[in-house]
């Protein structure tokens, strides 16, 4: 059925109203917005609203005119359509409508009398005045143009002459409240009328408009939803999903290939994060917040015991950042495929994957098994070679051959530390270049313009000047800048590299153009700068050839981290071309040539290496990149389904198995606008980690509320499982 939310809205409203005795029998009509269209559920005509089903609400288009759909029972809509319609057109704030007959302010229909501002609360959610409509028969266009020169003041109530009332709502319940808050008036105007002729008091002017101020600032919030939103994308009821089981059905007797089947249409996803950004947060109702808060404070007692104590130990209570959840971290006893267990028992689908490296699953067997027979021989590090540096290298340069030597290190951190020195010390030049927003690590060199573009040391606490004097960035998708910070270096000695994340700063959170890429190679070639691809997240989850493979751009280094061992310990190196990478060479062969200093006696142990080895192996035999990516696109395409279901203004995108969901849009601020980083940045942060923590009580671990990472582990049904739990998320979200 067809917008079954709104419709369903519609029926709650008429039974809350029988149940209150504000409606008898066929009396009055009530509707609400279809969100994202320009469509509205209404009551039918001349029908027993306490026998009414979801099926016989009836749709209307803005122009008053009937919308039958298959779906419905083929009823008629109220004959006051016209009227309803008018009040979404001139009211975007306006989400549902409430017209009855009830007995107290329709005796001041009689009466034709407005109600003056007797309270603040009455001014606060109706408006200045409850004005009288002028009188014109029923279901006529007369009487709804009547109406809606009324409405376009802002107020919320209205008393129909000789007829009945009109109430709007910025949601269902606010129309019901307001509905009932003009009868409580209405009983009070009418005693004061009749106890004391001419001696009712009103509120002082200066109080009316302060309550008035407040009621039209949360109208203009509410209208900016609507009004600066875009069209949702559309996807057809009857479409069929990508299905992940189906590739791996076949993956086994395929060639390699990547996980993204088709690039998103990067500047639509631009417009679309621009249209979220330019509106009024939009988040949890108040109510489904504080169940949400109620599921952390009952159901994860043990989460939050051990990580208080951990607060005394540790720094901020736990060792890496992606643990840092709202409101307290979840303590994970258990690991396994798809899914997480917390100390509490708790399930969880896990979509945040270790932070993206395991592209299989968690706690891979068959990979657990190998490694556990290497490390029975010779423990997790020796500090003298293994074969496995050898075979692990082997394999890298089999699927990316522009890796022609690789080395291994501690992290990815690690691997952007040296791939910056190792890109000075090969060219003789000392500035880099990054993209705003991207994040490299933690390294004293790239935490420059850390996530927010434009604000350079920002975040830089204990690095010296110095650290970051020979580092710039450049704004994302802004090769015109790009260029004139090579210029600009170039008479500062030159530059030495220019670093990007190959799908965008932030795992893709800022996505480029296809062909981005291929000009920044260009850049590069043209400025006798060295290009560093960070593969941290996409070396191997694109696919075994890696971003580079994907967009078939050719970097002259490559840093590898998280998924090169499997999600074991001790992930990371970089990579690249011989002659470049011969200044990492040490022992005997770190005497020719330019020679940088890299090291450390865990990087290259045997378990990591060995877990790298067999977890790239297992990649290519399952075809685990792929799946992982049908998984996403699944995920995605269910999650523009809701979205366009629910009329919310967020936005999902996938690039194969990094999948996005934006709520808030805080990732997308800048300093190319200060004064709404400043303003906005707090509340839409506290949106992101409360949408977090709501899709986490309700079952789905993401990466701070924003991004998921899909595995070979995401089958269609937990995939569909998912969506039916992000579902309920969405339908507890403010305005739905």
């Amino acid at each position: 059925m067809q917008h079954l939310t709104s419709r369903q809205h519609v029926v709650d409203m008429c039974r809350t109203m029988l149940e209150r005795g504000y409606l008898k029998a066929t009396e009055g009509n009530v509707s609400v917005r279809v969100s994202g269209r320009r469509l509205y559920a209404v009551t039918p005509s001349n029908y027993d609203y306490d026998r009414m089903r979801v099926e016989d609400i009836c749709l209307v288009d803005f122009d008053g005119k009937h919308v039958p759909d298959d779906s419905g029972a083929g009823l008629a809509p109220s004959i006051e359509c016209g009227m309803h319609a008018n009040i979404y057109r001139e009211r975007p704030d306006v989400n549902a409508i409430v017209h009855t007959h009830q007995p107290y302010a329709s005796a001041l229909a009689f009466l034709r009398k407005p109600i003056p501002a007797l309270t603040d609360e009455q001014v606060r959610f109706l408006g200045r005045q409850v004005a009288i409509v002028d009188y014109a028969p029923s279901g006529t266009g007369f009487l709804a143009r009547n109406v809606q020169k009324k409405v376009a003041g802002g107020d919320n109530a209205f008393i129909i002459a000789n007829h009945g009332i009109v109430a709007l709502g910025t949601d269902p319940d606010r129309a019901v409240f307001n509905m009932a808050l003009l009868e409580k008036v209405s009983i009070a105007y009418l005693m004061a009328l009749t106890t004391e002729t001419g001696k009712v008091y009103t509120i002082p002017a200066a109080i009316r408009e302060v309550a008035f101020t407040k009621l039209r600032a949360d109208e203009k919030r509410i209208a900016a939803q609507i009004t600066k939103a875009v069209t949702p994308v559309r996807v057809p009821a009857d479409e069929e999903a990508p299905s992940a089981d189906a590739v791996a059905a076949v993956q086994s007797e395929a060639e390699p290939g990547y996980s993204i089947s088709e690039y998103p249409d990067v500047p639509d996803v631009l417009r679309r994060l621009k249209a979220l950004v330019a509106q009024p947060v939009r988040g949890l109702r108040h109510d489904a917040l504080l169940d949400v808060l109620n599921y952390f404070d009952t159901k994860c007692r043990g989460s939050k015991e051990i990580t208080e104590r951990a607060k005394k130990r540790i720094p901020g209570g736990v060792q890496h950042n992606l643990a840092f959840n709202y409101p307290f971290p979840l303590a994970v006893d258990k690991a396994e495929g798809a899914y997480l267990t917390d100390r509490d028992g708790n399930t969880y689908i896990d979509f945040l994957q270790a932070g993206g490296p395991t592209i299989l699953g968690s706690n891979y067997a068959p990979v657990n098994e190998q490694v556990a027979a290497v490390i029975r021989e010779s423990g997790p590090v020796t500090g003298l070679f293994h074969e496995y540096e050898l075979k692990l290298a082997e394999i890298i340069h089999r699927y990316m051959p522009h890796i022609e030597m690789y080395r291994s290190l501690g992290s990815g951190t690690e691997g952007v530390m040296a791939a910056v020195r190792g890109a000075r010390a090969y060219t003789g030049h000392k500035m880099v270049i990054k993209v705003g927003g991207a994040y490299h690590g933690w390294s004293d060199t790239m935490v420059y313009g850390l996530r927010v573009p434009g604000t350079y040391r920002m975040n830089a606490k204990g690095i010296p000047f110095g650290a970051t004097a020979r580092t710039r960035e450049s704004f994302p998708h802004d090769l015109g800048q790009l260029r004139r910070k090579l210029i600009e270096n170039r008479v500062r000695g030159g530059t030495a590299a220019v670093i990007v994340e190959p799908v965008g700063p932030e795992s893709g959170t800022r996505p480029v153009p296809r062909d981005f890429n291929a000009k920044v190679r260009a850049l590069c070639d043209e400025f006798g700068a060295l290009l560093i691809f960070d593969e941290v997240v996409t070396g191997f989850r694109l696919g075994l050839g890696g971003a580079a493979g994907y967009f078939g751009v050719t970097p002259d280094l490559t840093v590898l981290g998280k998924a090169v061992s499997g999600g074991y310990p001790m992930a990371g190196g970089v990579g690249g071309r011989s002659d470049v990478m011969a200044v990492f060479g040490s022992g005997l062969d770190g005497k020719s040539g330019a020679h940088i200093q890299v090291g450390g006696t865990l990087s290259a142990n045997p378990l990591s290496c060995a877990a790298g080895y067999f977890a790239i192996e297992e990649m290519a035999r399952t075809g685990a990149p792929v799946i992982a990516g049908a998984a996403g696109d699944r995920l995605t395409r269910g999650l523009q389904k809701l979205i366009d279901r629910y009329g919310l203004p967020y936005v999902a995108y996938n690039q194969g198995s990094i999948v996005h969901l934006e709520c808030s849009g805080v990732m997308l601020l800048d300093m190319r606008n200060p004064l709404k980083l400043l303003k906005e940045n707090k509340k839409r942060k506290q949106l992101m980690e409360q949408m977090g923590a709501a899709y986490a009580a309700h079952g789905i671990i993401t990466l701070a509320g924003s991004r998921m990472y899909t595995s070979m582990a995401d089958t269609d049904e937990v995939i569909d499982d998912a969506l039916a739990r992000f579902d309920q998320v969405f339908a507890q979200v403010e305005g739905v």
